[in-house]
């Protein structure tokens, strides 16, 4: 597959290896850090951020594309829309379909809760089910939920919501108890206790995995509980707006992306856990995510007055694939790297350690194919470095690839890489937004009955996460919404008036802000079509 330049520059690589082998490459010294990051990270780059006119959050800034998708009229016109009839009436609406809304309908209906799980694309379809490296949890004797809380700020450079960061590590435990208990099946050594490695930014070995297909395994469990335990689930139904009697959520509008025909859930409490919006390809950067991460959930937060939080920083993980150009942008676990993966440039020299916070390695990575141009260049003109995968074998002995990491060994195999005898090509992917609807530690936002988990929900990270931390923060916070949102739902005798009249006022304020018309969300889905090619947007019943 490599040739030209691209094999030349891999035959220095291959020569510098046998002194790699012992090389120690120092941590960066917190000055040298924060100035790779403000010299490279793209979350420093003002040309790339707007300031809202519009909404809760009037006068914070977000990435541009992120600020579209806030600052945009909906699809339903309120003043037509057709309320009057209820088709489903539940206590608790979970709206999205992946870790996070899974654990959330499992644990609110366990506690008496009438549910509804809609997603729109299919159960587990989501970045749950694309994860690969691990879930972190404080369950050695060396270890414990403060070293984790330390190592969960500090990576976050001391950004995070403390309360929120509590309720993540504290929980950690009982959520690998709960999933092994569910059936996941993690990595264990011979004697049946639990395999766990370092992470970029831990001082404790505490990933737990299985193999390179963390999430996949944790998501497949998952759906079949949900599935065994008669959750009422509808798919390809997208929440496309909020209702409220004013002070409260009271259920949602959603859209069946199959039969193009609305329908009204009234709803007592409301569970966004929708993921992430890595498909808005902030800057241009291509993306790890999945074909639906659109941002959907908060936008309908936003609109009915949730604020956002940390929208401002999004994270780029270091090693998304650069070549073949059929997988570019795809996810290249931390693994590879924390098992003794190397990252050297043009010149097989390395550069940075390996472990690195992820906005230091994607800086880091940025500075030396854009800043001192010793990148690797491939045939569509995609700047890259090196991951010196072979090493791995080296390291610990032939086979180890394919036995750890299998699914990225074949995720390569398919275009004539065995990563196993030569390198591959990475950069930085968009991977995971920092931000989103701010909470409390039981979920609710700043709008009564309205909860938010996983990636929509902000403030836990900081200004970056570290591996391990997002399946942990799926269900965590999945876990804890659902108890929260259904204890709420009991206690509540009838939803409340279902009304656009939050729509009304929004599309007024973006009226006086001057926002065209010709701006609609949610997305749903990207559009990747010629403007040519692409079908009309959905239509607002009259």
């Amino acid at each position: 597959m490599y040739t030209g330049k691209i094999l030349e520059s891999m035959k220095r690589l291959e020569a510098t290896r046998g002194e790699r082998l012992h090389q120690e490459i120092p941590l960066l010294s917190p000055d040298d850090r924060q100035s790779l990051l403000e010299g490279f990270h793209p979350d420093y780059k003002e040309a790339i951020f707007r300031t809202l006119k519009v909404g809760p959050s009037k006068g914070e800034r977000t990435p541009k594309e992120f600020a579209d998708v806030f600052e945009a009229y909906s699809a339903i016109d309120p003043a037509k829309f057709d309320l009057s009839s209820v088709d489903l009436d539940v206590d608790v609406l979970v709206v999205g379909g992946g870790g996070a809304g899974a654990a959330a309908a499992l644990v609110a209906q366990e506690h008496g809760a009438n549910v509804l799980l809609v997603t729109k694309l299919r159960l587990g379809d989501s970045n749950t089910v694309m994860a690969q490296g691990g879930i972190q949890g404080a369950d050695k004797e060396n270890d414990s939920p403060a070293i984790h809380y330390l190592d969960v700020m500090g990576g976050g450079r001391y950004f995070n919501d403390p309360k929120l960061v509590e309720a993540l590590v504290s929980d950690a435990p009982d959520v690998l108890a709960w999933l092994e208990r569910l059936g996941v099946m993690f990595d264990k050594e011979p004697d049946g206790t639990m395999t766990t490695i370092h992470g970029g930014g831990t001082s404790r070995m505490r990933m737990h995995a299985a193999r390179d297909y963390t999430g996949g395994e944790m998501m497949k469990t998952l759906r079949d509980e949900v599935l065994n335990h008669d959750v009422p689930i509808m798919e390809f139904a997208a929440a496309y707006e909020l209702l409220t009697d004013g002070k409260k959520v009271t259920g949602a509008v959603l859209y069946n992306m199959e039969t193009e025909e609305y329908l009204i859930v009234r709803a007592k409490t409301v569970i966004l856990a929708t993921g992430g919006g890595g498909r808005l390809h902030v800057s241009g950067f291509p993306t790890t995510n999945h074909y639906g991460a659109t941002a959907d959930g908060l936008v309908l937060g936003y609109r009915v007055g949730a604020p956002l939080t940390f929208m401002d920083t999004i994270q780029y993980h270091p090693t998304g694939a650069a070549f073949p150009e059929q997988i570019l942008g795809q996810l290249v676990t931390e693994k590879v790297r924390s098992i003794g993966g190397q990252i050297t440039n043009v010149d097989g020299n390395r550069f940075i350690y390996e472990l690195e916070t992820r906005d230091v390695e994607a800086a880091a990575v940025i500075r030396e194919c854009l800043g001192k141009k010793k990148g690797v260049e491939t045939p569509s003109g995609q700047p890259a470095v090196w991951l010196d995968t072979p090493i791995i074998e080296v390291l610990h002995g032939a086979g180890t690839i394919k036995k750890r990491l299998p699914a990225m060994f074949r995720q390569y195999e398919r275009f004539g890489i065995d990563m196993s005898e030569v390198p591959i090509l990475i950069y930085p992917t968009q991977h995971y937004q920092n931000g989103g609807l701010k909470i409390d530690a039981h979920c609710e936002t700043k709008v009564k009955n309205l909860y938010a988990s996983g990636e929509a929900a902000g403030g836990v990270h900081g200004r970056n996460r570290l591996m391990g931390n997002s399946l942990l923060d799926v269900i965590v916070f999945g876990r804890r919404a659902g108890a929260a949102a259904a204890e709420r739902a009991a206690g509540i005798k009838r939803a409340g008036k279902l009304s656009l009249d939050h729509l009304s006022k929004f599309h007024k304020e973006l009226k006086s802000a001057r926002v065209g018309k010709g701006r609609i969300s949610p997305m749903l889905l990207p559009e990747y079509r010629r403007p040519e090619a692409a079908k009309k947007k959905i239509n607002a019943l009259a």
